[in-house]
Parts: structure tokens; sequence; C-alpha cells
């Protein structure tokens, strides 16, 4: 059975890029180098560069001793969560001591912003993929899109990608995310590739917001688009975006833990459990009407749209 109390572990849940996915999540909430526009957490809020311990990993392999003996059934064990897992100064000691309980791959979910750091290429090499994120070809659009902290420089960013590709022997899957307008022009798109060449990552991912944001600015690049996008810039490119109505449930109900810890992370509407979780609404509905009975989350109203969150 799954622990409701489990802190730093989120799921199993469907990845559209990892398949079944266990998060570890060892930051604290918007914690970031960046406050990109298109983020889901929320507005923005204070950046920083400081590795330290913000979760401590002794609790966090706890967790996952437990899961495991539990019969943890997953594809990957992703590093993630609410905040840039390379600002943890123990995620080299994570990616061990995850390796001496399970033999699940590992992966981690980063910006990239700190690769530049030998520190911090060396904890993300310890992994079996690393998905780094790339979303501007030029400092300015990098201004616009990720808001980044005053200390990055944007080409000492891009350096640290180049670098930890000339030195990783796993796998690397950059994440490219469009916003209409703003890294969408032709040449915004051709100074990308060159970047992206440049870095010579196994996969390109192209992603854009199929999910409620809190900048408006963050406008969605539509579906054909995003495919035109993607030829551009590799043939290898890949639309990851989910554009696709959820089908109609077929009986199986969500799973409440699952329900309960993805509140714990944010607040979220139907609409973004059911684009989260890949479940349909009428799966989703049941597990919610069950919590509330059991005074396990709450209800709030913002912008003429229901919110669920955890009491």
């Amino acid at each position: 059975m799954n622990n409701p109390n489990y802190r730093y572990l989120f799921g199993p849940v469907p990845s559209r890029r990892l398949g079944r996915s266990l998060g570890v999540d060892i930051i604290p909430l918007k914690t970031c180098t960046q406050n990109c526009i298109y983020c889901q957490l929320g507005k923005d809020a204070p950046q920083t560069l400081e590795r330290k311990e913000y979760a401590p990993i002794d609790a966090v392999l706890d967790e996952l001793r437990t899961k495991v003996a539990d019969g943890l059934d997953a594809d990957f064990i992703t590093i993630s969560g609410s905040g840039e897992p390379t600002l943890h100064c123990g995620l080299g000691d994570l990616i061990r001591g995850i390796r001496a309980v399970t033999r699940i791959p590992v992966a981690v979910i980063t910006n990239g912003t700190l690769l530049s750091r030998p520190d911090v290429r060396a904890d993300c090499g310890l992994a079996d993929v690393v998905l780094p994120s790339l979303d501007a070809g030029d400092a300015e659009t990098f201004q616009k899109m990720n808001h980044p902290h005053p200390d990055l420089d944007f080409e000492q960013y891009v350096d640290g990608l180049v670098r930890f590709r000339s030195e990783y022997a796993g796998q690397i899957w950059l994440e490219v995310f469009f916003c209409e307008g703003i890294n969408t022009t032709e040449q915004a798109i051709l100074n990308l590739k060159t970047r992206i060449e440049q870095i010579s990552p196994d996969k390109i991912q192209v992603n854009t917001s199929v999910r409620p944001v809190v900048h408006p600015e963050a406008a969605r690049v539509g579906p054909e688009r995003l495919e035109q996008i993607a030829r551009v810039l590799d043939e290898r490119a890949e639309v990851i975006a989910d554009f696709s109505k959820h089908v109609t449930a077929t009986g199986r109900i969500a799973d409440l833990n699952v329900v309960l810890e993805t509140l714990r992370r944010r607040p979220c509407s139907l609409e973004d459990l059911s684009a989260g979780l890949g479940l349909s609404k009428e799966q989703l509905i049941p597990a919610l009407v069950k919590l509330r009975a059991l005074s396990k989350i709450t209800t709030e109203e913002k912008n003429k749209k229901i919110y669920y969150k955890p009491i």
C-alpha cells in the first residue's frame, strides 16, 4: 500500500517523457535559479544560486526504502519537483543512495543553468538520464523566457550544457519550451538550432503550454506550428506537448494517494489534475469526492474556477 505521509516522494505517476515515474522532490516550492514565464508553480519568487541541503537525504532514502519494500513499480525514479534539484548540495549522495536501494534507472529533470559548475556536472553525471532545458538561443530571449537570477550568464549557461555533453556518457534529453511571439520568430528558432547543434543532445523534446499558467504572455503554440518548429530545429526533434483530450473512464478511479500527493505540491483544478495525471475527469471526480468526505482536501474558487487543495 501507498503511505499517504510521504514527504519527498511523489507517485508513481504517468509521465509523457519517462513512462511510469516516481518523483523525488528535494527542493522547497519555487526555490529556483529562474522565474520562467511558463512555470505552473506560481508567480515570481526569490531566486537563488546557493547549493545547500534543502532536504535531509537520509530521510528521502528512508522513504524510498519503504516505497520499494511496498512493491515499487516504476520505469524511472525522477529527481525533479517543486524547485531546481541541482541546488541541493547532496544530489550526488542521493543518486548513489538510490542505486544502493533499487536498480530502477535514475533521471534528473533540471533547467541546466548550474551545469557550468563542475560539482553539478559531477552529480548529474551519476544519473542514467538527464533532462535539461534550453528555451532560448540568445541572451535577450533568455531574459524574456526565463527571468534568470541576475548572476546567471547566458553564454556560461550554454557552455555548461556543452561541457556536460562532452563529459557525460548517459542520455541527454533536451526540452525546448515555446511561447508564441517570444521565442517563435524565425531568428529565435535559428538561434536555438545553432545552440542545440553545439550541445548535441540525444533527444530534442519540443513543448508548449497545455496547462494553465500564471503569466498571460506564456501563450500556447498550436500543434501544427510546433511540428514545423521541431522540423527546423532537428530532424530528430519530437513534440511532447499533449494536445489530446483524455479518453472516457474505463471504470478505474484515480488512486487517492496519488491525487493527494499531487495536491500537496500545488492546488489544482479538475482540468489540471486530468492533464497532469493522464486520467479522465470521470476517473478523478469519485476520488475527489471521497477525499473531501475523508476531510483530506478542500476547495477554493479563483477566477471563477474551483481548485482543490489539502487540508
